[in-house]
């Protein structure tokens, strides 16, 4: 069930990508050639556009039909997991089940623009000639003229401001207890949005590890391993002080990814206590 779960997440996110994609695809490919950068895209482009994003009902609506099946039958209880708290759904009503795709979905895409806004912030001085880069501001849109402040700092804002709008309704459908006040509510959507920064610990860790293996073995001149390369040492910098070099052995990526762990480790741990123990 978790894997069928991953594999419609991961379908609808495709789904979503190559739906913003076309405007970006479309204009580059009719550029390499003076007779179609000529044309006007018109209708055809636009219904493409919108098929590709009305096509990712499909995946939710399925997925839904076949987690209230299989799951009311073996007692399975999705949840989806915040880090500070769980949230299950019961399997045996298709409306939560829908609730569940569109929620787990939802979370998804929301970890997908943070990642994006962390390399963006990260990269804020590299020119569009970049292709990845390029395609990294196309995705985000209006996002990426956002200071790199704000950029770091909205994922934890959305958090917040989700939670404490949808605390209510998550309520009165018996996911999660209600509030006893206001003033837990906010402490309970501020601990949520701090819990959010842990969306980036799996780039993170992706991005110094392979810039840690590219240091050492020669993995080709691929625009892809510039780029990380690039991301990382950007990345690395806040704390390249800490980590001076051992002969030609840079200790940046090793204190990062070692950093990257214990905070990892101790957010998982202790925000769920904390989260626990509200109101303070």
């Amino acid at each position: 069930m978790i894997l069928v779960h991953l594999i419609l997440n991961l379908a609808c996110l495709l789904l979503w990508v190559n739906w913003r994609s076309v405007g970006f695809v479309e204009p580059n490919l009719a550029s390499q050639f003076s007779l179609l950068s000529t044309l006007k895209r018109t209708k055809p482009q636009a219904a493409r556009r919108w098929l590709n994003l009305i096509s990712l009902g499909v995946p939710l609506v399925v997925g839904s039909l076949f987690y209230w099946q299989m799951g009311s039958a073996t007692n399975w209880t999705p949840i989806v997991d915040l880090v500070a708290i769980t949230l299950p759904f019961r399997s045996d009503y298709f409306l939560l089940m829908l609730l569940f795709s569109v929620v787990s979905f939802g979370l998804w895409l929301a970890g997908f623009y943070a990642w994006l806004l962390l390399i963006s912030a990260a990269n804020r001085s590299i020119p569009d000639m970049e292709p990845m880069q390029k395609l990294l501001r196309f995705h985000l849109g209006w996002l990426e003229q956002i200071p790199a402040a704000i950029k770091l700092a909205l994922p934890s804002i959305v958090a917040l401001l989700s939670w404490a709008l949808s605390n209510a309704s998550l309520a009165r459908l018996g996911i999660i207890p209600s509030t006893a006040s206001s003033a837990q509510l906010w402490q309970q959507s501020a601990v949520v949005s701090l819990a959010s920064v842990m969306v980036w610990e799996f780039l993170l860790l992706g991005l110094l590890v392979l810039h840690l293996l590219n240091s050492y073995v020669y993995l080709g001149n691929a625009s892809f391993w510039s780029f990380v390369n690039v991301t990382a040492r950007n990345i690395l910098r806040p704390i390249s002080w800490l980590s001076p070099k051992v002969g030609k052995v840079e200790l940046a990526p090793i204190v990062g990814i070692a950093l990257i762990l214990v905070g990892a480790a101790l957010g998982k741990r202790w925000l769920p206590v904390l989260y626990q123990r509200l109101p303070l």
